[in-house]
């Protein structure tokens, strides 16, 4: 499946809504600021191709953040997470062109260096990527979202790891 533009056009009668919450999970290595990408398989067993930033859907009364933090730990089993910024919202449809996403991303500093997914249906090959040397993604967004916002990650980062 290849994400073109059509995924960023709302249809008029796509009237479904699901709001999600994320992360940009950010730690510092001896090489520099890496991130925490993972694959994924949908619920009809797609597996994507490229990698994505972990996110998911909102529980009924749950914030942005605690959303974030639950998914971030279900798709890469990562739980000492240190918030730094909100990074930014991203509106799309869902791979199946099923329903509007629309998509909070929030900015995460680590020191925990092993994954442990515990959604291990969905969710497969995490990884720590360089932040200058993204792998193949899924989702364009989440790409320009990590090229665009590069320095200010990488800036957030090492001022909080000290």
């Amino acid at each position: 499946m290849i994400i073109d533009a059509s995924w960023f056009v709302r249809p008029r009668a796509m009237t479904r809504e699901r709001v999600s919450s994320g992360g940009v999970v950010v730690r510092v290595a001896p090489g520099g600021v890496e991130v925490a990408l993972v694959r994924e398989i949908d619920s009809y067993g797609h597996v994507f191709e490229g990698y994505v930033l972990p996110k998911g859907g909102l529980e009924p009364g749950e914030g942005v953040e605690a959303g974030a933090r639950r998914e971030i730990a279900e798709e890469i089993g990562v739980t000492a997470l240190t918030w730094l910024a909100d990074l930014a919202v991203l509106e799309r449809q869902d791979a199946n062109k099923e329903w509007w996403s629309i998509n909070h991303y929030g900015l995460f500093l680590t020191t925990q260096p092993h994954f442990a997914i515990t959604d291990v249906a969905h969710h497969f090959d995490p990884g720590w990527f360089p932040l200058d040397a993204i792998p193949p993604m899924f989702w364009p967004d989440e790409r320009t979202l990590l090229e665009a916002s590069a320095s200010r990650i990488r800036a957030l980062a090492l001022a909080a790891a000290g």
